[in-house]
């Protein structure tokens, strides 16, 4: 049986050369997608590249000044620039008059925002951007309370999902090489979604997880990505604003305090087949209606369109 232990985020990095179009042809122009610690997957790249705009995909700490990211536009003749997190990425596209948006990431608004310093480099990044993109309702309160200026820039656009299954993977190569026991009666392995950073505290569960295991040796936590939702897989997450703004404890998942309570509420849902299947079943329903990918898509081509021309009164 296969859980997902807790809901976080992966690290993508990709970069790519392309050669610049320019909007007076009429053609598209070539964006500059400056990302920190790129989430899920390229989705919001393959977003743009959809709609004919070529892309150059940057991690942020490839940069250490400003000055960098003025080099490249330069080389590139960029045209304009979408960065994921408004401290890490959106303040290094501060001043090079290049037109651009940015998309909150979590922790601005709950760790950065909480500076005095990067609060206020975050309010001038913002006053520069032609838009800011929030995850959820909740995420574009916090950023109106905080920057109210930008209020009249703040989209929600939640973020969508399209899972494509591995035809290549093999569930039990995969136990072998973890060195799991096939043989366990009644497998019971959980997914744990968590970037190997301190701010996703990657060992939150491991001394709970740990004694657990020892009272019950078929019971295993593997660190993975994620989309679990979406391949009727039920979600045990972190109660932290981020993940109760995605999962409804008792309905699309189970949310836990401590690692304590994460242990009771799974030994609940191994124990428990039709509260998984009822999970399960809420969860899809819940990416089905709140997390199309296709919308995610019109979105961002829709925004992106915003970098053109010039600044709408």
């Amino acid at each position: 049986m296969l859980f997902l232990a807790a809901c976080f985020c992966t690290q993508f990095k990709c970069t790519s050369g392309v050669s610049p179009w320019t909007w007076s042809h009429g053609q598209k122009p070539c964006v500059l997608w400056i990302c920190y610690l790129f989430l899920y997957h390229p989705s919001k790249r393959d977003h743009l590249e959809a709609a004919g705009h070529m892309c150059i995909l940057k991690d942020a700490f490839d940069f250490e000044s400003p000055s960098e990211v003025s080099d490249l536009i330069a080389a590139e003749n960029l045209e304009a620039a979408l960065a994921l997190h408004l401290y890490r990425g959106g303040r290094l596209l501060q001043g090079h008059q290049i037109p651009f948006g940015i998309i909150f990431g979590g922790t601005d608004l709950n760790e950065d925002a909480n500076h005095r310093e990067k609060n206020e480099v975050m309010g001038r990044v913002l006053e520069e951007a032609r838009f800011a993109v929030a995850f959820t309702e909740s995420m574009k309160e916090m950023a109106q309370t905080q920057w109210p200026h930008a209020k009249d820039k703040i989209y929600v656009q939640s973020q969508g999902i399209a899972t494509i299954p591995n035809a290549a993977f093999n569930w039990n190569s995969f136990l072998q090489r973890s060195e799991i026991n096939q043989n366990a009666d009644n497998l019971h392995v959980f997914l744990l979604i968590c970037g190997l950073r301190q701010v996703k505290d990657p060992l939150y569960l491991v001394d709970a997880f740990s004694e657990w295991h020892q009272e019950e040796p078929n019971v295993y936590m593997v660190i993975v990505g994620p989309e679990a939702m979406d391949l009727e897989v039920p979600v045990l997450a972190r109660n932290i604003p981020g993940n109760a703004a995605l999962v409804k404890h008792g309905i699309t998942g189970l949310l836990f305090a401590d690692p304590q309570e994460f242990v009771q509420l799974a030994k609940r849902l191994i124990r428990d087949p039709e509260l998984e299947r009822e999970i399960v079943a809420q969860g899809q329903a819940h990416v089905q209606r709140h997390h199309s990918w296709q919308a995610e898509r019109e979105t961002y081509q829709h925004l992106v369109g915003k970098l053109q021309g010039p600044l709408e009164g």
